[in-house]
């Protein structure tokens, strides 16, 4: 549904629960709400599309942007940069899953401070943290590695034949 309210876009969640995905069209809004017991059995094709329409809608006010990362694109690959300085391989875990990158700490583990070993002051993060990715469908993940500090995740866009340019033969007629 259409509603005047002027020119912008936002994400809410109700005090329900129920998950609203809310954007513009020139001076109109439209409220899209995900909570509609019979979706599933009107629409049948599209359950993939509109869960991650709501994942987006749930995951959109609770983003942080640690730990900091960069995207890179160079062609067909793609590479994710997340600095993860203080972790080692064990503490991490990532994870592919209905087309979604998850990438996990748990969050530190409980250390025995002794009178040797006092933390005067903490500016290091060592916080828990779970950043996400959606990937679309032509997209592979081929590996991760982790050097000094910065977690480099390599991604390639597989092109399918049908969608790579081709030449078309021009033909002249025979005279």
């Amino acid at each position: 549904m259409w509603m005047p309210l002027g020119s912008m876009y936002f994400n809410r969640t109700c005090q329900k629960g129920c998950a609203y995905l809310v954007a513009t069209k020139e001076d109109y809004i439209m409220v899209l709400n995900f909570t509609d017991p019979f979706l599933t059995t009107r629409v049948l094709g599209f359950e993939s599309l509109f869960d991650r329409l709501q994942r987006f809608s749930e995951t959109t006010e609770r983003s942080s942007s640690y730990p900091p990362y960069n995207i890179r694109r160079d062609k067909n690959k793609i590479f994710i940069d997340v600095a993860v300085a203080g972790l080692a391989r064990e503490d991490l875990n990532i994870e592919l899953a209905e087309g979604v990158l998850t990438i996990e700490h748990k969050g530190p583990k409980a250390e025995v401070v002794n009178d040797a070993n006092e933390v005067v002051y903490q500016g290091i993060a060592q916080r828990a943290f779970k950043q996400q990715f959606t990937l679309a469908e032509n997209v592979e993940v081929h590996g991760a590695e982790l050097v000094n500090g910065m977690l480099v995740l390599e991604l390639e866009k597989i092109v399918p034949d049908e969608q790579k340019p081709r030449l078309i033969d021009i033909k002249t007629p025979k005279i």
